[in-house]
């Protein structure tokens, strides 16, 4: 250990050697915040990227990422490629593969829809994409006589209905229509599936801001006029948000330019 010209005390160590336990501004480790920085610098299309890139994502001096991606790979969170490059490894996938399997839709959308129901009187719902359809996944009903029914499982169109064109825009499907529901952060639609019903949606999302699905909801026109349907459409926006927040985390590189009208950026 280096001391002082005096020989009484020890001088400090190096910044590198205090880095790992040096708690950051949030009460976590700098090094662990970085590592995970560097982690999240990779996004969705990113099979590989150069140690450059990487540091001009996370904001990380290059010597200091080079260190933390050669730690990441001794546990195989990243590997480097022969020509430097770097991508994700196996370790990384094996705790998205873990999330998955963790992830318990009851527990997390179910609380989520009852809020809507509660506070618009309509039944909600959850839909995700499957391939060309969208299926509902997790449904409350609304505590109206009169209301719509959507059947759990059911096969729908994407194209038709709100949270089909919902799923659509922030899977980047091109159109004007898709453009304006990127825009806006929602969208609605009155008898366009089904004659007499009215919906409106907003797009959820998960793991690294990848759209899981949309949150809708439903009920019959004459109740759901088109006036009423932008009203609740700051609600659904503001549920779908929250529960993007709980299951993506905070901002990243990834999260995309408008989740709705109020995202919080």
């Amino acid at each position: 250990m280096a001391r002082t010209k005096a020989g009484n005390k020890p001088a400090p160590p190096p910044a590198a050697e205090t880095e790992a336990s040096d708690p950051d501004r949030s009460g976590g480790v700098t090094a662990v915040t970085r590592a995970l920085q560097l982690l999240e610098s990779f996004g969705m299309q990113d099979q590989r990227l150069s140690l450059a890139e990487l540091t001009r994502r996370s904001g990380i001096h290059k010597t200091t990422a080079l260190r933390l991606l050669r730690t990441l790979a001794h546990s195989g969170y990243v590997v480097q490629r022969e020509d430097g490059e770097w991508r994700l490894g196996p370790a990384a996938g094996w705790l998205g593969a873990r999330y998955q399997a963790a992830f318990d839709v009851n527990n997390v959308v179910e609380p989520m829809l009852l809020e809507l129901t509660q506070a618009t009187g309509e039944s909600a719902a959850f839909y995700v994409r499957e391939g060309n359809i969208r299926t509902c996944i997790a449904r409350v009903e609304g505590p109206q006589p009169i209301r719509h029914h959507a059947r759990m499982g059911s096969a729908l169109p994407l194209d038709k209905g709100s949270p089909g064109r919902v799923i659509l825009a922030f899977s980047g499907e091109p159109g004007a229509i898709y453009e304006e529901i990127r825009q806006h952060g929602y969208h609605f639609s009155i008898g366009e599936r089904e004659k007499g019903v009215a919906t409106v949606s907003a797009p959820v999302f998960g793991l690294n801001w990848r759209l899981l699905g949309s949150v809708c909801i439903s009920g019959p026109a004459e109740r759901l006029p088109k006036n009423k349907l932008i009203r609740y459409a700051k609600t659904i926006m503001k549920a779908a948000n929250e529960l993007s927040y709980a299951l993506a985390g905070s901002s990243t590189p990834q999260t995309p330019r408008v989740v709705s009208s109020w995202h919080p950026h």
